[in-house]
């Protein structure tokens, strides 16, 4: 029998070809990404007595609580016809998501550092991926906010169209943020702790429990420069029947912020990536 010649795959390596052939990669190695993904979603709620509900109950106590605070004890009026919880509850929507993806991508790449040791993949895969599991989290989440248009009966009109379109925005802001700070926690260790004081700190300047019309007028672009208030601001604008006010100059100072991120997260974490190995 005559033995048949062994079969050999051509590599070629071109010069100034490596930016182009590592966003291929990001496709080639998109079955890693799905994998990923899941595995995140399943370990999230492996073992937890209520599961998926954690992912309600959190933001609903939270709702309640800066619903008494701002509008029972500070008396901080919202100035929409919508109730003070809904308010609420459409602004904690994009922060619930931004939060949860910038504290799940920081600790990404060291949470799979036997991973990134052993194979070749894009390491731009692992962060992105606890993104896409943040999402499922907001998804989750945003079935109470079905729960309480029925309780309050008060429903969303054609603005809610306009949704996803500031959801693409909280994605590009919360990428941005999460690539930067995953980088940086590779090689400083001690940027784990900062991340949570970060989060804390940004929910305050952040308007979540509070309406954005109450900034004075002389603050409002500085204000802007936070990515997440126009992210909310827009949220507001499409599940409360337009009632927010959405100023385009603010909406425009957020959008380049957060492009800004994104693009500083991504030059960032490039510059990095060939050390993440020997760094874990």
């Amino acid at each position: 029998m005559k033995e048949q010649p062994h079969q050999f795959t051509e590599l070629v390596i071109e010069s100034g070809k490596t930016e182009k052939n590592y966003w291929q990669d990001l496709w080639r190695y998109r079955e890693l990404f799905y994998i990923l993904s899941w595995r995140d979603i399943k370990v999230r709620y492996k073992q937890t007595l209520i599961g998926a509900l954690w992912s309600i109950i959190r933001p609903l106590l939270t709702m309640i609580i800066f619903t008494i605070v701002f509008s029972k004890i500070a008396r901080i009026p919202s100035g929409l016809k919508a109730p003070y919880a809904i308010m609420v509850y459409a602004g904690m929507l994009p922060w619930i998501f931004f939060s949860t993806s910038l504290a799940e991508a920081s600790i990404s790449l060291i949470g799979n550092a036997n991973l990134i040791t052993k194979v070749y993949f894009p390491r731009l895969i692992i962060p992105t991926a606890t993104v896409i599991t943040s999402f499922v989290d907001f998804i989750i989440s945003f079935v109470l906010m079905l729960g309480l248009y029925v309780w309050f009966n008060y429903y969303p009109d054609w603005h809610i169209i306009m949704l996803p379109v500031f959801l693409l925005f909280g994605f590009v802001a919360s990428m941005g943020a999460g690539l930067y700070l995953t980088a940086l926690n590779v090689k400083y260790r001690d940027f784990r702790y900062i991340v949570p004081f970060i989060v804390q700190f940004g929910l305050y300047i952040s308007p979540v429990g509070f309406n954005s019309n109450i900034i004075p007028e002389k603050w409002r672009l500085l204000y802007a420069i936070n990515p997440v208030v126009g992210v909310i601001d827009g949220f507001r604008w499409s599940l409360l029947r337009g009632e927010q006010e959405l100023r385009w100059d603010t909406l425009a100072v957020s959008f380049t912020s957060a492009i800004f991120f994104m693009w500083l997260g991504v030059r960032q974490f490039r510059k990095m990536e060939k050390s993440f190995a020997d760094l874990i």
